[in-house]
This record gives structure tokens, sequence and C-alpha cells, in this order.
């Protein structure tokens, strides 16, 4: 399975960012996609996921904020980010599990100035 982020960038406290990764390889039986970021000196952490059946699942401190959403048909996985805060900073992962097996694309970078 090949991930492939797309949609990162610099934007300013408040404003907004729609991220995108699109699977290709074997994607047949993908089921949980979702969202990490890692900030400098961070561990990688959960932004968000979501199930082949919709059923989502957010970090406490993006609720509210970003919202995870898939195409199936597309095999591709968004998250819009709103209400962006210089926090949100850090390089975003798109994730994808596949019979028991995790994975990674290679990383988009949100920088959020203040």
């Amino acid at each position: 399975v090949q991930l492939v982020e797309s949609g990162g960038g610099l934007v300013q406290a408040g404003g907004s960012l729609r991220l995108s990764c699109v699977a290709s390889g074997s994607i047949f039986s993908i089921n949980t996609m979702g969202w990490y970021r890692q900030a400098p000196g961070n561990q990688r952490e959960l932004v968000a996921t979501i199930s082949t059946g919709s059923s989502t699942n957010y970090a406490d401190s993006v609720k509210g904020r970003f919202t995870i959403s898939r195409d199936n048909a597309e095999n591709t996985v968004f998250l819009q980010m709103n209400s962006l805060k210089p926090e949100d900073t850090a390089v975003y992962y798109c994730a994808a599990r596949r019979l028991g097996l995790d994975y990674w694309g290679q990383g988009t970078q949100v920088t959020v100035s203040s």
C-alpha cells in the first residue's frame, strides 16, 4: 500500500487547510485510515481516524475544528482543518491499516503562524 499526502502549507492562525491522502497498490481490504502528526521533539500522535463504515475518532485537541472524511471509491481520505492554532504545527502523516499491518505516507508539513 502506498500513501501520498498533499495539501500542507503555511497558514495564519485561525485559517484553514485541507489535507488529502490517496492510497494505491494493494488497497483491497484497507479498513481504518487516519491522520497522525508529529511536532519537533514530540512523539507521533493521533489526530483522527475513520473506518470503512465512516465511524470517526478524534483527538480531544482537534474536536470541533477538524473533520476527517473518506471517499472509498477514490481510495482517498481527507482532513479538513479549521480554526488552526500555532500548536497544530507539525508534520501530518496519513496512515492505513490493512490485514493487521499499518502503512504510512511520507508526511506533509503544516505550519501555523501566530
